[in-house]
C-alpha cells in the first residue's frame, strides 16, 4: 500500500497518536520518512530486518521501502516526510538515529501546523540536523542463507538460547567456520554480535516498562546484571540505568508540548517474516 503525506514543500510534518498494541500494516511512501515518537516505543519491520525505536529516538526509512510498525505503550508519533532528492547522502538504508534537542523541538514545532512546517528556515534547520545525527545499534538484520535463517529465527523465539556457533553448526549441517563466514558476509557482524543486538532489542521494552536490570539479564541468559550492563554499555554508550535516566529526562522535555499518559506497555517478541514481501502497485 502506497501512502503519501507530502504537503508542505520539501519537508512535511505529520502527527498521529496510537494506543498500546496498535499496528500499522505493511505500506510504503514516495518520500523518505523520519519516524519519531515523543513517547512510547515502536518497532519497524521490513524484509531486511527489524529496528526498535525507544522514546526520543527516530528511525530513518528511505523512499519506497515497505515497512510495518508495532506500538508498545501509548505512542505519540511525530513524522517528517522528506523529498527523496533532499535525503542526506549518508542515509541510504533504514537506521535508528539519536535525535538532538534542536531537531526534537523543530519537529514538535513543525507538526503544530502548516505555518510552521512550511517555514523555510525550520525546514533548512531540520535537514541540516538530520544529516549529522548519530546512528544507533538498534537493528536486527536478517540473512538470506537458509541455514543462518533457521539459527536467527530460533534465537528470535528464544533469545536466551545458550547454543554456541559450534552447536548450531551440528544442527544445520554446516561447519562453524562456514557459518561464521556467512554471518560476516551477509550480516556484516559476528554471530555473537548479532545475538547481543537481539538481546538488547528484547531488553529495552522490558526495562522501559519498569522491570529490573537483574530480572531482564537473567531472562536473557546473562550470568549477572554486571555482564548484561557491560554489553549494554558497549552497544549504547551508557549502562541501563544511565540510559533510562537520559530517556526519562528527554521525555520530560518533550512532554512540555506533548503530554503522554503512563501505561503498562504490551510486549511481544520480535517477529520477522523471511518470505518475500509483495509490492503493491497502488
Amino acid at each position: 500500500m502506497l501512502i503519501s503525506h507530502f504537503q508542505h514543500g520539501p519537508v512535511s510534518a505529520y502527527p498521529r497518536d496510537y494506543v498500546d498494541g496498535a499496528h500499522q500494516e505493511l505500506h510504503q511512501h514516495r518520500e523518505a520518512q523520519l519516524l519519531y515518537a515523543v513517547c512510547g516505543m515502536m518497532r519497524v519491520v521490513t524484509a531486511q530486518g527489524a529496528w526498535i525505536i525507544p522514546p526520543t529516538r527516530a528511525v530513518w526509512i528511505p523512499p519506497r521501502v515497505e515497512h510495518e510498525i508495532f506500538m508498545s505503550g501509548e505512542v505519540r508519533m511525530r513524522s517528517l516526510f522528506i523529498d527523496a532528492e533532499l535525503s542526506p547522502a549518508n542515509l541510504q538504508q533504514c537506521c535508528v538515529l539519536a535525535v538532538t534537542p534542536l531537531l526534537r523541538e523543530l519537529i514538535v514545532r513543525a507538526v503544530q501546523g502548516p505555518q510552521h512546517a512550511e517555514n523555510p528556515l525550520i525546514q533548512q534547520l531540520m535537514l541540516q540536523e538530520l544529516a549529522s545525527l548519530e546512528n544507533l545499534a538498534l537493528h536486527i538484520p536478517m540473512p538470506e542463507d537458509r541455514r543462518l535463517q533457521s539459527i536467527c529465527l530460533a534465537l528470535l523465539q528464544k533469545p536466551d538460547h545458550l547454543n554456541t556457533l559450534e552447536d548450531w553448526a551440528q544442527q544445520v549441517g554446516a561447519s562453524s567456520r562456514t557459518l561464521a563466514r556467512l554471518f560476516q558476509q551477509q550480516l556484516k557482524m559476528t554471530f555473537n554480535d548479532w545475538r547481543q543486538q537481539l538481546r538488547l532489542m528484547e531488553a529495552l521494552p522490558r526495562l522501559l516498562a519498569g522491570e529490573s536490570v537483574q530480572s531482564v539479564a537473567q531472562d536473557l541468559g546473562y550470568g549477572s546484571a554486571r555482564a548484561f550492563s557491560a554489553m549494554f554499555r558497549r552497544l549504547l554508550g551508557e549502562n541501563p540505568r544511565q540510559y533510562l535516566n537520559t530517556l526519562n529526562k528527554l521525555s520530560e522535555l518533550g512532554a512540555t508540548q506533548d503530554q503522554c499518559i503512563s501505561v503498562n506497555a504490551s510486549f511481544t517478541p520480535i517477529a520477522i517474516s523471511t518470505a518475500p514481501m509483495v509490492r503493491s502497485n497502488q
